[in-house]
């Protein structure tokens, strides 16, 4: 509602609170001189139980929790009173002309008794319960208005970016690596044949499960083969291995070439064969197309 709406409303509020003021002015105005009141308390009673009541009515919009509830009872009392006295007024027309006896309120006794204690009651209670709602919206404090954040929306937008449920699939998880430990290289001497090496199993690849945890998954699989030897071997316990001669070698790679096509005389054919060097083979196959083109 815009603000020329909102201040239209609070002026129908007030016309029709001040005419309704109005209409119960007489009823309780006669109430009150029939309990002994003057022409000028009998005159200003009306204003202490139906302003009481508008008072009320402001507190109960101003305050908050427990105070607001304590106003809205109050303003319920005092409603409740004022259509008891208003009600008593309409059921005795004597009221009207002030004909009664002087306290007299209703002809059966107890009930007589219980009019004019609310109505003599009314004008305490609107001193006690009056000054205790203006000390309470007098101290009350309304609780700050936060400042709008600028990046309130897009810190919105960000942590819905980084929402795992807004995902179209969820992230697949990293696939389990197989590493193969291979030998060591080793320093070929020139003058001795190489020996073969043993070929390694490969280890099939670990499958992983829904129910591995991260961790698990990401740690590889290890070679099933008994850890290397760290340390230097002792001479005493190598194996011996007879050293061959470039002469040896060269009457072993005729002999083995003897019936090879020329094609097939080739370095790495005769390191295989004789289990050499790389550099021993290229010079015994040099030597074996030299004898043959001789």
């Amino acid at each position: 509602m815009n603000r020329k709406g909102r201040i239209l409303l609070v002026f129908a509020l007030v016309a029709v609170v001040g005419m309704a003021f109005r209409v119960s002015w007489n009823a309780l105005r006669d109430i009150a001189g029939a309990v002994g009141a003057d022409e000028t308390a009998a005159t200003l009673y009306p204003f202490v139980v139906d302003g009481l009541m508008a008072l009320a009515l402001v507190a109960t919009l101003v305050l908050i929790d427990r105070d607001r509830s304590f106003a809205l009872k109050v303003l319920g009392t005092y409603t409740a009173a004022s259509l008891v006295l208003n009600y008593v007024h309409g059921l005795v027309p004597a009221l009207h002309g002030r004909g009664v006896d002087w306290g007299r309120l209703a002809d059966w006794d107890p009930a007589n008794w219980a009019l004019v204690l609310l109505a003599t009651s009314l004008p305490v209670g609107s001193i006690y319960f009056g000054s205790d709602l203006v000390a309470k919206v007098l101290h009350h404090r309304p609780a700050p208005i936060p400042a709008p954040d600028a990046n309130a929306e897009e810190s919105t937008k960000t942590e819905m970016i980084r929402s795992t449920a807004d995902l179209p699939e969820s992230t697949p998880a990293p696939a389990a690596v197989s590493v193969v430990r291979v030998p060591d290289p080793v320093p070929v001497d020139l003058g001795k044949s190489a020996l073969p090496l043993k070929p390694v199993p490969t280890l099939a690849p670990v499958e992983s499960t829904p129910a591995r945890s991260a961790a698990a998954r990401s740690v590889a699989a290890e070679s099933t083969r008994p850890p290397r030897a760290t340390y230097r071997v002792p001479d005493a316990a190598k194996t011996s291995r007879t050293r061959r001669t470039p002469e040896q070698l060269m009457d072993e790679a005729r002999t083995l070439t003897a019936d090879w096509p020329d094609g097939k005389v080739t370095a790495e054919g005769i390191r295989r064969a004789l289990r050499t060097s790389p550099v021993n083979a290229r010079k015994l196959r040099d030597a074996v197309l030299a004898e043959r083109a001789a």
